[in-house]
């Protein structure tokens, strides 16, 4: 329950939230500034694979034929030639055939805003710092309540970006969870006055509807997100209105059974800004590749490989042409029988760990270190999850 109620803590945390809540990071980083499908074969398609099927079979009589010209003693050799012949004639048209029907049976793509949540969970670890303790609480199958108390401190911006100040901080915060078959409703209340919230409704298999919100006292902080998601058999679109007069859309469609194609565009009225970007996941059998590019200047790579069933590896790559920087960064993902433990590591130098030890059924003990030897600026963190899991 600690890295899923840390998730869905981070959710709800909008001013903060990045790709999960506001689209790709392209998208996302303006707005923190300011289906079915028949089974049959198209015409077209019927013709020509009956066309090739029917060459396969015409090209295989050709064989006896001309062995006969040439030999008419060797019949016995000649109707030996035609079976093999005929047999693989007749298998590359149930090749073409079988190619053909593969792409009226794609598989349905992820999301456009989780193109990269493989290499989310290695690249971005939950780390803190201070003591967390977080309070789970069923009611009910569908109704939780869930308690969380963070003590540590907080970095405090300064007009040089070596100098680290920090100030101690607290926060308690109170959050109910309903859950059911077709939606959930989420809500979070903090002791600095911010409240954030997240309602979800599927309307049937192919239609569902998402508002989050979140308010503070401070107007740049409070923001409210609008989703509509709309997905067929092998692609999925979304709608995106927020305020700022912010608009989104994004489009995601598989072209073979391990390639995705898709696409966004976006508006930030306040700001007077628009952008649009390109995207494209590979998903084989060791690992996946997601690329990103964007007219706002930034291009981001990434690659997730799966070891075994319990290693996990990924790799990132971020260009932002308008700055001329780039960052790199490697990832892990251990699973382990009482544990797991992820990290990363990046071309700046700083090194990430944070370690859940399973104590007990629903009880972790949770472990967090972030080292950034460049900047002098070492935390560490340690706390508790009690709750479901």
């Amino acid at each position: 329950m600690g890295a899923a109620h840390s998730n869905m803590t981070g959710a709800m945390d909008l001013s903060q939230q990045g790709q999960g809540a506001f689209g790709t990071y392209a998208s996302s980083v303006l707005f923190r500034k300011g289906g079915q499908r028949g089974g049959e074969i198209p015409a077209h398609r019927g013709a020509y694979v009956v066309s090739l099927a029917q060459e396969a079979k015409e090209s295989s009589l050709v064989i006896p034929s001309v062995a006969e010209d040439a030999a008419p003693a060797a019949d016995g050799a000649g109707q030996e030639t035609e079976a093999p012949a005929a047999q693989a004639q007749t298998d590359f048209a149930s090749a073409v055939l079988s190619k053909e029907t593969d792409f009226l049976e794609l598989p349905q793509p992820v999301r456009y805003e989780e193109l990269q949540k493989e290499c989310l969970m290695s690249l971005r670890p939950e780390t803190f710092e201070g003591m967390r303790f977080d309070f789970t609480k069923p009611l009910n199958q569908s109704f939780s309540l869930s308690h969380s108390l963070q003590m540590g401190s907080a970095e405090m911006p300064t007009a040089n970006p070596q100098q680290i100040v920090k100030v101690p901080v607290s926060s308690y915060e109170f959050g109910a969870n309903l859950i059911g078959a077709k939606g959930m409703m989420i809500g979070r209340m903090l002791t600095d006055g911010r409240m954030s919230g997240r309602v979800k409704y599927d309307v049937n298999d192919s239609v569902s509807f998402k508002v989050q919100a979140q308010l503070a006292e401070e107007k740049q902080y409070s923001q409210t997100m609008f989703d509509c998601d709309v997905k067929g058999l092998d692609w999925n679109a979304q709608l995106k209105v927020g305020n700022n007069q912010f608009v989104g859309v994004n489009y995601f469609q598989s072209v073979t059974n391990n390639l995705a194609l898709g696409g966004e565009a976006f508006y930030l009225g306040s700001q007077r800004k628009s952008g649009v970007g390109f995207a494209l996941r590979h998903q084989g059998e060791p690992g996946i590749a997601t690329c990103q590019v964007a007219t706002t200047g930034l291009l981001s790579a990434t690659y997730h490989h799966k070891v075994s069933d319990k290693v996990y590896l990924a790799s990132e790559m971020m260009w932002n042409w308008n700055a001329r920087e780039a960052t790199a960064a490697f990832g892990y993902d251990y699973i382990l029988r009482q544990c797991r433990l992820r990290g990363r590591i990046d071309s700046s130098g700083v090194i990430t760990a944070f370690l859940e030890e399973r104590l007990n059924v629903g009880v972790n003990f949770v472990l967090s270190a972030e080292l950034d030897h460049y900047r002098k600026d070492y935390r560490f963190g340690f706390g508790m999850t009690v709750g479901m899991e």
